[in-house]
């Protein structure tokens, strides 16, 4: 996938051949994938089989730069939602900084962005979608510029999930309440934490559980403090995993750390990049009375890990009689 930066005057994209979803696509979750999913066949409709399916996002988030007090924290890291959006079939993304298009009038950025740095032939977006200064273009703006300048326009139908709307501050506000399950319905996967690995205090080590200390982005969302099960991933190596997000109060922490142990695995961590999923809370962060209480503690929720992490396996997978 190549992914187009700086600014969009100097970006080159097959020309004639492609189709453009836009949107801050924060999470990548389902309802962003109901959008990529509609770049297939739009690009079919525009140009044939084959066609380039690219993606304009945006970094920072545009309420970084609007009103920096009401900017969300965000379901992942800038390289998060590259890699997700090209799971997804991506082709080409152009990572846009607000700043440049902020004052853009609509049909301004339609002309510099979509038509001449990108040669958009079709243009996915979220039935919701606002574009331009003071937010003054929407899918019927987008309709009149395409028949000026000759590309189709899909405005795809927000999802909805148990009477809500699927959205990324629906799923922001799951997370930060622990309820990381519901996330990961929305999500399509579970919620992960991405950073490198970076020296703590060594007392995982001295206790005999060792753990992954992850220096994670300040802008991203956190889940409730406590202890959640799911999966370490380590370049291509997926690890089951506990994880404690909390200020560790038995030893009078004050700042919240995220801190990984990896089941039965052993080896060098230092200096790799991690991202750690969250798929189940097993418990709140609690102090304990001494440190043995706490070793305890800990080595039952590997085992209570081991056991929901086994749960989920056999539920996915395939029956051999069907």
């Amino acid at each position: 996938m190549r992914v187009l930066t700086g600014d969009p005057a100097g970006w080159e994209i097959a020309k004639k051949r492609s189709v453009v979803a836009i949107g801050v696509f924060d999470g990548v979750h389902r309802g962003h994938q109901a959008v990529l999913d509609e770049l297939v066949s739009l690009g079919e409709r525009a140009n044939g089989p084959g066609t380039v399916r690219g993606v304009l996002t945006f970094d920072p988030h545009p309420l970084a730069v609007i009103a920096p007090d009401r900017a969300p924290r965000l379901l992942g890291t800038i390289h998060q939602r590259l890699s997700q959006l090209e799971a997804h079939g991506v082709d080409v993304v152009g990572v846009l900084p607000f700043t440049r298009i902020r004052s853009m009038e609509p049909d301004e950025f339609i002309k510099a962005v979509l038509v001449d740095a990108l040669a958009a032939r079709a243009v996915a977006v979220g039935a919701d979608f606002r574009f331009g200064m003071n937010r003054a273009g929407d899918v019927a703006t987008l309709v009149a510029a395409g028949e000026q300048w000759g590309f189709l326009v899909d405005a795809v139908p927000l999802l909805s999930e148990h009477d809500s709307q699927l959205s990324s501050t629906r799923i922001r506000a799951l997370i930060s309440e622990g309820k990381v399950e519901e996330a990961t319905e929305l999500l399509g996967r579970p919620y992960a934490i991405e950073g490198p690995i970076v020296r703590g205090d060594g007392r995982g080590t001295t206790i005999g559980i060792p753990t992954a200390n992850v220096n994670y982005e300040p802008t991203i969302v956190l889940p409730e403090t406590g202890v959640y099960a799911g999966y370490a991933i380590l370049d291509q190596e997926r690890v089951p995993a506990v994880t404690n997000v909390g200020v560790r109060p038995t030893f009078d922490g004050r700042s919240v750390t995220v801190e990984a142990h990896l089941i039965d695995w052993d080896g060098d961590l230092y200096g790799r990049v991690i991202e750690v999923e969250l798929a189940h809370r097993l418990r709140a962060e609690q102090k304990f009375d001494g440190v043995e209480n706490l070793v305890a503690q800990i080595r039952r929720d590997i085992a209570a890990a081991g056991d929901v992490l086994n749960a989920d396996r056999r539920s996915t997978k395939p029956n051999a009689l069907g």
